[in-house]
């Protein structure tokens, strides 16, 4: 029975490895694919690596240099402050990895998975209760509520932020932009997990009544086990393709709120709040370059995440070939 048992844990571990580098190989043959990895990858190295390789501070302004077009010196141009362009892009970039990939992680991810097999899996009031909540926040349109919520939240946590400046040791709290990741992350979360709880529950609801999850049951395995083991595994493929399509919507979500004066606020700089200052006819015709380099990494950082997960749904579909 030993040994029967451990054949059949080699054979499914060989079919699933099987599975992911039949996947891996297509994905590598899909050209629009890899040259979207590596734009993601590029972009987003940059943004993390923004203190070491940009060229200026962030802050930095230069009066003898406003508004000047690009050159050797300023790659992208400056600003009407005589700020390098090209520097508070690469800040930018790097606000919009932390938020996009923490709001992920948690919302997209961790809450809404969780909260999708929960409901798919018990079903009856559990399931009732966390659907009729989606329900209520899917009916009212989510960047306005995610405006109310990030110009709500935001004067309480600037002056929870100020009084622990002025009663303890902890200092530049404000003036680091842990207040603005914190908000703008709450007001994301607060509606990124409903589409992915709908996914997951949907898999859920028709996975487990499946015999292989029936047959994990009636040899006793515990509910953890067969959520985590036999439900999640099945239904990866359809999260991963949503998280790479979520990414590319959490970008434009989190630029508009910066461009509304709600998400990244100065001194720290941010792709939206670089699109306001250019975004009027004057700059476009005088500066045109203070819009086009925030527009260009907005828009190919969009563009990407949604070539890559359009791949991964051919890659990952077993309908297709």
């Amino acid at each position: 029975m030993a040994l029967s048992e451990v054949g059949l844990r080699q054979e499914a571990g060989d079919k699933a490895k099987g599975h992911l580098s039949r996947a891996l190989s297509r994905l590598m043959r899909k050209k629009i694919a890899m040259v979207s990895v590596v734009v993601l990858i590029v972009v987003y190295g940059a943004g993390i690596l923004a203190p070491v390789i940009s060229p200026y501070d962030y802050t930095a302004q230069d009066y003898t240099q406003i508004r000047k077009p690009p050159s050797l010196q300023h790659l992208a141009g400056t600003d009407f402050a005589g700020r390098d362009v090209f520097t508070r892009v690469l800040w930018g970039i790097q606000n919009t990895v932390i938020i996009t990939v923490v709001v992920m992680a948690t919302g997209g991810l961790f809450i809404g998975v969780a909260l999708g097999l929960i409901s798919g899996y018990f079903g009856r009031r559990i399931d009732s209760l966390i659907m009729r909540t989606g329900e209520v926040f899917a009916s009212f349109p989510d960047i306005l509520l995610m405006i109310l919520l990030a110009a709500t939240l935001r004067p309480r946590f600037l002056e929870w932020a100020r009084w622990l400046e002025d009663n303890t040791a902890i200092d530049g709290l404000v003036r680091s932009g842990v207040v603005d990741y914190v908000v703008v992350s709450l007001a994301l979360v607060s509606f990124g997990w409903i589409g992915m709880a709908r996914l997951v529950r949907g898999q859920v609801l028709y996975l487990k009544e499946t015999q292989h999850v029936d047959a994990a049951r009636a040899i006793g395995a515990s509910t953890p086990r067969v959520l985590f083991r036999h439900l999640l595994p099945n239904a990866i493929s359809p999260i991963v393709v949503t998280v790479t399509m979520g990414m590319g919507v959490l970008i434009g979500t989190e630029i508009i709120l910066s461009w509304l004066g709600l998400g990244i606020q100065p001194p720290r700089p941010s792709l939206g709040r670089m699109l306001l200052e250019a975004g009027n006819i004057g700059a476009l015709r005088e500066v045109p370059w203070l819009l086009l380099a925030p527009g260009l990494v907005a828009w190919t950082l969009v563009l990407a995440w949604n070539l890559l997960g359009d791949a991964l749904n051919d890659v990952l579909n077993p309908r297709t070939r």
